[in-house]
């Protein structure tokens, strides 16, 4: 009975010890039959403290809440364009690239769900533009044919996402500044959209040096849209894929989305 008492309170401390560790969901993408995410995303959370959970492509409204009630944090991950047409009232340019609108409904109801619990949330190149789909804001569609003052080479492939190709810009006092303690980065870039108009409530806190959208971050509650009132930040850029290089410094921004899931 004594063993038994003893191998019952290991259990119980291990769970103990697991349920600190903050659960951060990260959304995956649906191809070919199978539901996928880059394994940087997944590191990058490991890396910061918090125990990774890849939510699988669903646009069940019962099963998202069920998986954000479970979560602490989220990320939003990178992929395809946004239908214009539904989600911020454009016609479709030529240019505009592959969209997935079941990814999209999916997208859109998972950081709505999100948001209404109030866990913390981190969006990521299309995950960053999705700030704006979601909640009343536009893009532009295509950042070659729609922006003429933009110089920059905004889609960097096949250079690797380890390295950093164009500079931004950051505000003072932002949480992106405050996590990289500069006002001031070299980023990677592999998007041809941007963020136009953020949505209500969010704010630019970076940009390149032609002008376009690097990072936004929420400032004041969310009209409209139920808002647990969680920290959420988006970048254009991919802090996984640079912390896989030399610069570890991107780190920092997962380390506050843990930080803040902890709460």
């Amino acid at each position: 009975m004594k063993r038994l008492i003893l191998s019952l309170a290991a259990v119980m401390a291990s769970v103990a010890m697991f349920a600190k560790v903050p659960v951060i969901g990260i959304s995956g993408y649906a191809e070919e039959g199978k539901n996928m995410l880059s394994t940087t995303y997944t590191n990058a959370v490991l890396t910061a403290g918090g125990a990774p959970l890849v939510v699988p492509v669903t646009t069940d409204d019962a099963v998202i809440e069920a998986i954000v009630a479970n979560l602490d944090g989220l990320i939003m991950s990178g992929g395809e364009d946004f239908d214009p047409l539904k989600w911020y009232g454009e016609e479709p340019l030529r240019a505009l690239g592959e969209i997935a609108p079941v990814r999209d409904e999916f997208d859109v109801k998972l950081i709505r769900a999100a948001v209404k619990k109030g866990i913390p949330v981190l969006g990521i190149c299309r995950g960053h533009q999705l700030t704006a789909a979601a909640f009343g804001g536009s893009l532009w569609q295509d950042i070659p044919s729609q922006c003429p003052d933009s110089y920059i080479k905004h889609r960097q492939s096949p250079t690797p996402g380890s390295y950093g190709t164009h500079s931004i810009k950051i505000e003072k006092g932002s949480f992106l500044a405050k996590c990289l303690n500069s006002e001031k980065a070299v980023v990677n870039s592999f998007h041809h959209q941007a963020v136009k108009e953020p949505a209500p409530g969010f704010k630019v806190v970076a940009k390149s040096a032609d002008g376009i959208v690097e990072s936004v971050e929420r400032v004041a509650p969310l009209k409209g849209y139920a808002d647990g009132g969680a920290m959420i930040i988006g970048v254009q850029f991919h802090p996984e894929g640079l912390i896989t290089g030399k610069d570890k410094s991107f780190k920092a921004i997962f380390e506050l989305l843990v930080k803040e899931a902890s709460k």
